[in-house]
């Protein structure tokens, strides 16, 4: 497993010995050592997870970096936080993806309602296995808990991603007040039930 570590809020710094990362293409600003970058053909997602994409237009790129020293990502002057699996699965917003351990195994899933409506579109990505994943945010990221006795409402715009056994829905709030245009402007929300995190960002897109 490679050695992600925050350099600065917004810089990753991976330490690669003889190993292999994933990235999104472009987002490497500097490295040290001997490295190679190659383009991910599949984006990581294998060819059924890569069509999908392609006929949605929702494609991801990545490139895959491998070598010996320490490379650094960053995106757009994005927050960067990194977020440890231990064989679990996490469900990700792919506009939040910044960089993951290569022996993690990504996929999409369909997003439905929840996609549509935060913009992200019909599929999300999700990471599965043990290893680090550098996720980027506007705004420090922030980890709320969800329990069977607390269910989370969260803004669709603020949605980055979520672990653990958690149920979701779309719940809408539309009422007189939001026909006449009176409404607060929060009309409708992600409701997360069961047990696990969910992870957002302290600003909408």
């Amino acid at each position: 497993m490679s050695s992600f570590r925050i350099n600065s809020d917004r810089l990753l710094e991976v330490d690669l010995q003889s190993e292999k990362v994933m990235a999104i293409a472009g987002s490497m600003v500097a490295y040290t050592g001997s490295m190679k970058f190659e383009k991910a053909i599949l984006g990581g997602e294998g060819l059924f997870g890569a069509l999908k994409r392609k006929v949605t237009n929702e494609g991801m790129s990545l490139m895959q970096t491998s070598g010996t020293g320490k490379v650094f990502f960053a995106n757009n002057a994005a927050e960067i936080a990194v977020i440890p699996l231990a064989n679990e699965k996490l469900f990700i917003e792919s506009s939040s993806l910044l960089a993951y351990d290569s022996g993690l195994k990504t996929n999409t899933s369909f997003a439905g309602l929840r996609g549509a409506a935060s913009g992200q579109g019909l599929f999300t990505t999700t990471v599965e296995g043990s290893g680090n994943i550098a996720v980027i945010s506007r705004g420090n990221l922030i980890t709320l808990e969800v329990g069977p006795s607390y269910p989370l409402f969260v803004d669709p715009d603020a949605f980055i991603g979520y672990k653990g056994n958690i149920s979701q829905e779309f719940v809408f709030d539309v009422n007189w007040r939001t026909m006449v245009g009176e409404a607060s402007g929060e009309s409708y929300q992600f409701k997360f039930t069961g047990q696990g995190v969910v992870y957002i960002q302290p600003a909408e897109r």
